[in-house]
Parts: C-alpha cells; sequence; structure tokens
C-alpha cells in the first residue's frame, strides 16, 4: 500500500498543534537572559569602551589587537600576552614595597577600586562575565601597571638596572601602541583612584597623572612640551580618549546640524583640486586637525604617519563610532584624507609640500593606510567640524573663472619647458604680427 507522504506532513489550518515544551523553556530562558555581547548600558553616556565593530576589523585586521600585554577584561588572560602579565605583577610588588612604608597595603588598593567596581562595569559595551573579585584583582592589577610605567618614563621614580622593560627598545614602541587601542583600556577614573592613593609626600606636588600620560605618549608624538602643559586640567574617559581629546582646539568645535547649508560632498583628490587651482600648504596650528581654506589655499598643518600614528587614528576613528555622544573629529579628518588622497602620486605631493612626513612605508603603502581609515565609517556632513571648509572648497572648485585660469598656468607654466614653449609661441606670434604690419605698411605706402 503506497501512503502519501503529505498526508502526514502537513496539518490542517484547525488541527491543534503539538508545543515542545523543552523548545519553550529554552525561549523563555533567551528572553529573561541579559545580552552578553552588547549590553545595554553600551547606548548609555557611561560606556566608552567597545569592542571594535566586525566590518572594521574585517577592514584592518590586527590594528585593534594588542601585541604585547592587555589592559582591562577584553583581552584578559590570552596565552600571548603572558610575558607582560608577569612584568605587571613585579611592577605591583615594586610599587607596594613604597607604599608599605606610608601604611598602605593591597588591601588598602583593592577595598578603593571595588568602591568603584559597578561604575566601572557600565563603561564595557559587554557584561563582563567576571565575579567582584576578579575584575577588582584585574583593575588593580593592570591600572597599577599603567601608572607606574607613566611614573617611570616621566622620571618620577627610577628604572631598576637593567629593567627589559626599559632596556629593550621594542617594548616600549608596541606599549605605546597597546596603551591607545580602544579594545586595551580601564576608566580613567580607576587609574586616578589608584594615582592619588599612591601618591605621598613631595610627589603630590610632580606632575599629575594627566601630564604624564601625555607625555609618556609624546615619546610617539614629539609634540613641543608647552603644548603638553597646556592640557595638564584636562580630562578623559580613558587614555585613548584622553590623547585624543588634546587635539581638539578651541575654535574647531562641531556645530549645529545645518541642512541648508550642509556641502553636497566631501571635496575631490588632489589632482582634481591642483587643476582648479586650489593649493595645499602646511599650516601652523599646534593639532593636525585645525585645517583653513583661504584665498584659494587649504592650510593642513603637518602629521607624521608612521606605526604609533596609524594605531592612534585607527582606534580614535572606531572609538568616535561606537561612542553616540562623541564628536566626529577624528573620522572628518580622516575623511578628508580619504578624499584628498587616491594614489601614491597624491601622497608624494603631500609629502613635498611639507603636510605629512612619512615613516610608514612607501607612499602607495601610506595611500591604502588612509583608504582604509576612511572604509566602513559613517559621519554627518551637516554637523561636522570641516562642514565649512568643505562648502567653501566646493564653490571654489565649481568657478568656471578658477578652473580656466588654472587650467591655462597648469598647461603653460607648470614646468620650465612648457613655460620656455609658451614664451616662444608668444614671440614668434608677435614677430609673425609684426611682419604683416611692415607687409601691409610697405604695400600703402610704397615709398614710405
Amino acid at each position: 500500500m503506497v501512503t502519501n507522504s503529505s498526508d502526514h506532513n502537513s496539518q490542517s489550518p484547525n488541527q491543534d498543534w503539538e508545543i515542545n515544551t523543552y523548545r519553550l523553556e529554552l525561549m523563555q530562558q533567551k528572553i529573561a537572559s541579559k545580552p552578553r555581547i552588547l549590553s545595554k548600558t553600551a547606548g548609555c553616556s557611561s560606556c566608552c569602551i567597545f569592542r571594535i565593530p566586525q566590518s572594521l576589523v574585517e577592514v584592518n585586521g590586527r590594528a585593534y589587537e594588542p601585541h604585547v600585554i592587555s589592559i582591562g577584561p577584553y583581552h584578559h588572560g590570552q596565552p600571548k600576552l603572558q610575558m607582560m602579565e608577569e612584568q605587571k605583577w613585579r611592577f605591583l610588588g615594586d610599587l607596594l614595597k613604597r607604599t608599605e612604608m606610608h601604611g598602605l597595603v593591597l588591601q588598602d588598593l583593592l577595598k578603593g577600586v571595588q568602591e568603584l567596581e559597578s561604575q566601572a562595569r557600565e563603561c564595557y559595551s559587554e557584561n563582563i562575565m567576571m565575579v567582584t573579585d576578579e575584575i577588582v584583582e584585574m583593575l588593580v592589577l593592570d591600572g597599577c601597571f599603567v601608572i607606574e610605567v607613566l611614573r617611570k618614563f616621566g622620571g618620577v621614580i627610577a628604572f631598576e638596572a637593567d629593567d627589559p622593560i626599559y632596556s629593550m627598545a621594542w617594548v616600549l614602541s608596541f606599549l605605546l601602541r597597546d596603551l591607545i587601542r580602544l579594545e586595551n583600556q580601564i576608566p580613567f577614573f580607576i587609574l586616578q583612584r589608584l594615582f592619588d592613593l599612591t601618591t605621598f609626600g613631595h610627589d603630590k606636588t610632580g606632575p599629575n597623572l594627566t601630564t604624564l600620560a601625555l607625555k609618556f605618549f609624546n615619546d610617539g608624538l614629539q609634540r613641543p612640551d608647552h603644548i603638553i602643559e597646556k592640557f595638564s586640567n584636562l580630562e578623559g574617559k580613558h587614555l585613548l580618549d584622553l590623547l585624543r581629546s588634546s587635539y581638539i582646539l578651541p575654535g574647531y568645535e562641531e556645530p549645529e546640524q545645518d541642512i541648508e547649508n550642509t556641502p553636497s560632498h566631501v571635496i575631490h583628490t588632489i589632482t582634481k583640486l591642483r587643476r582648479a587651482g586650489i593649493k595645499l600648504k602646511p599650516g601652523k596650528e599646534e593639532s593636525f586637525l585645525a585645517i583653513r581654506f583661504r584665498h584659494g589655499v587649504i592650510e593642513m598643518p603637518p602629521i607624521t604617519i608612521d606605526d604609533f600614528m596609524s594605531a592612534f587614528l585607527y582606534n580614535s576613528v572606531a572609538y568616535e563610532q561606537c561612542h553616540r555622544g562623541y564628536s566626529k573629529h577624528m573620522t572628518t579628518y580622516t575623511t578628508l584624507l580619504d578624499s584628498l588622497i587616491n594614489t601614491s602620486k597624491d601622497v608624494e605631493y603631500l609629502c613635498e609640500c611639507n603636510i605629512i612626513e612619512n615613516y610608514f612605508g612607501t607612499e602607495a603603502e601610506v595611500a591604502n593606510f588612509i583608504n582604509n581609515l576612511g572604509k566602513e565609517v559613517t559621519f554627518d556632513l551637516a554637523s561636522c567640524y570641516l562642514g565649512k571648509l568643505f562648502r567653501e572648497v566646493n564653490e571654489y572648485y565649481g568657478s568656471t573663472w578658477n578652473i580656466n585660469w588654472a587650467s591655462f598656468k597648469f598647461t603653460y607654466f607648470n614646468t620650465p619647458w612648457s613655460f620656455i614653449s609658451a614664451v616662444a609661441a608668444l614671440v614668434l606670434l608677435v614677430l609673425t604680427i609684426l611682419q604683416t604690419v611692415y607687409t601691409i605698411i610697405g604695400y600703402v605706402h610704397p615709398n614710405a
């Protein structure tokens, strides 16, 4: 007897459906459980330490991963970072040797941080699956290591003889980059609490935590000391945010949304701008973000592109993409660079103009780095801090007179040979006209 399988696989609309009790319980559990990968606090203003979006990871690979040290919970316990994990305990021991002379012991540090535990948890976009003892231990260990590094490189306390962190040059370069990676942060208020607890005597009159942090990172940025001193009272959510904020100068804040005056697009490439008569030259402001446009000239303060700057820009842009309440200064700046640069020739021109100082690699590698910075990011043209500049450059570029005059100069006066050819052609034209005039005069007045 042949049975139609459809009789078994289909049910009439009025037939009762048997609900799987086990499946129902699983669904109820998922409804009741809190999200782990992206917690509810990720949308709060208090949240400031994020996992990098997968879209950015796919473009920029390991630019966001720590290479030698983990700070905070996201990369805690990774086998490849165990070498520096041992150094953290050594630094904590050195710190306690000094503080115990003043009556401060390890329990005091743990208690001081435990008071801030719930506030610290809210700073992370993921639910931290650690019990109180674990997360407090981690924050004390990582936080004390960071402030000890800042103190030692800041000259507040001396390094031990032959300390590998000081004597091995490669360690410092990786430390500088790892301490500004977005996923590798602990809240600044944790660092501040530990710094205050462990500061005694004449050290209280020395440089504060902000100054020590900016001086430490200045090993990779080489800004003049007077710039660092200006930001001694600057506050940040964490070390990356502190460093990023030190580049945002007064007068370059993001404006309110202005839909009517929003530019239709960013700006054209350097090659097209030059053909329209727009020049680029190095600006004199203290921050590379401070860009101006006047009289057909874009003034861009110099920027050094190297391994540290690439890590700083990658992670600053990622931070701005994740934090809803923060300005998009770095995102806007990198979008500008991405618009200007299309090929290695554009990078070469910016290097010749002393706007880019290249310690990163070939011009093609710099172009590729900058183009990747602009991928998978969003920002609002109507409220970005360079919106007015984009609009003015586009208006100048759209002027027919500017384009024609610039094209003429570019064609005939761009090189010495083209200039000589243009002069020779002009002289030949003048001589031809004179010859024609004399011929006409001789014909009209043969006896003249």
